[in-house]
């Protein structure tokens, strides 16, 4: 049996697409910079290395029959942009560049919901028309170029697949997704802007990773989510598992905005994390409901409601004291 290589497996979908893979029986290894950050994926063999350093890749593929892209440099600020593009666009080119010359067999790599073109007051899908001029901030822009590199990746057999906003246990860093639970936890969340997510339980992305592998087909990409909600219903839903009160002030969005022009511009002066980063508010502006027919329909794709996934995580955030 050969190994299967996950990248990022000390992040979010990363892990838990490894623990599922583990759970199936596969022979996995998994990329790191700190093996020490490798959790609970007992059985799993550490590559050592960095998407920034191509012959740590070309180490970590070799001998690799399949590899799933999941690493992402995954901020929605930072003060240094050029090493989100490296680690996301230049690091995606070098991964599939080593894939290729390694004779891998398959590569699934895992783009983004914020790569998938949303029309006013509609849904979006796959083929929804987008532009790399829709991208707000570093990490969209540099997801955007990743995409591309995979998309346009002839001579190595790769499977796109678009994880909307994943949510559930293991959610290490927190996520920003994973954030809004965990401030709504902490009593740091008294309103809320008009917007609309997809919610989606982290463990059917991690299966439809597994389909995408099987069943998809190379250059195509696949939606991963599930319910589109406002985030207003969220908050109702973390209110009824969390037994705290939900939000009911509804913050405008020129108010919104202002604040996060304030906390961002005070962060490129003290280096610390805006609690509300501009490119988050511009995103906020459109609501990011997708459909996930296509899935369903070519990989077999089946995903459950948010709610157990929300469940899943009040609890495994409270268990890890993060509240």
């Amino acid at each position: 049996m050969k190994p299967v290589l996950v990248t990022g497996a000390t992040g979010f979908v990363g892990w838990h697409v490894a623990r599922t893979l583990l759970n199936r029986g596969d022979m996995v290894r998994v990329l790191a910079r700190d093996p020490k950050r490798v959790r609970e994926l007992d059985g799993a063999e550490i590559a050592r290395g960095d998407l920034r350093d191509s012959d740590s890749l070309k180490r970590a593929v070799a001998g690799c029959a399949v590899v799933y892209h999941v690493a992402a440099d995954y901020r929605l600020w930072t003060r240094e942009p050029r090493e989100m593009f490296r680690s996301n666009v230049d690091g995606t080119r070098a991964l599939l560049d080593a894939a290729r010359a390694a004779g891998v067999e398959r590569v699934v790599y895992t783009s983004t919901v914020g790569c998938i073109g949303i029309p006013e007051s509609a849904i979006g899908d796959e083929d929804t028309p987008v532009s790399i001029a829709e991208m707000n901030g570093p990490y969209k822009k540099s997801k955007f170029l990743a995409e591309q590199i995979a998309r346009e990746k002839t001579d190595l057999p790769v499977v796109i697949v678009n994880p909307t906003a994943p949510v559930g246990d293991h959610d290490f860093k927190p996520t920003p997704t994973g954030r809004i639970v965990v401030d709504f936890l902490r009593g740091k969340m008294p309103g809320f802007v008009d917007t609309g997510l997809n919610v989606v339980d982290v463990r059917d992305v991690a299966e439809g990773h597994l389909l995408a592998c099987e069943r998809g087909r190379a250059g195509e990409r696949y939606i991963l989510g599930s319910e589109n909600l406002t985030l207003e219903e969220i908050f109702r839903k973390l209110a009824e598992i969390a037994g705290r009160p939900a939000p009911k002030i509804r913050v405008p969005y020129p108010l919104a905005y202002a604040y996060g022009a304030v906390s961002t511009a005070w962060a490129s002066v003290t280096g610390r994390e805006p609690l509300a980063p501009l490119d988050a508010v511009r995103m906020s502006r459109k609501r990011m409901w997708v459909r996930h027919d296509k899935a369903a329909r070519d990989l077999g794709y089946s995903p459950g409601p948010a709610q157990a996934a929300l469940k899943r995580a009040v609890e495994w955030f409270r268990a890890n004291g993060y509240c």
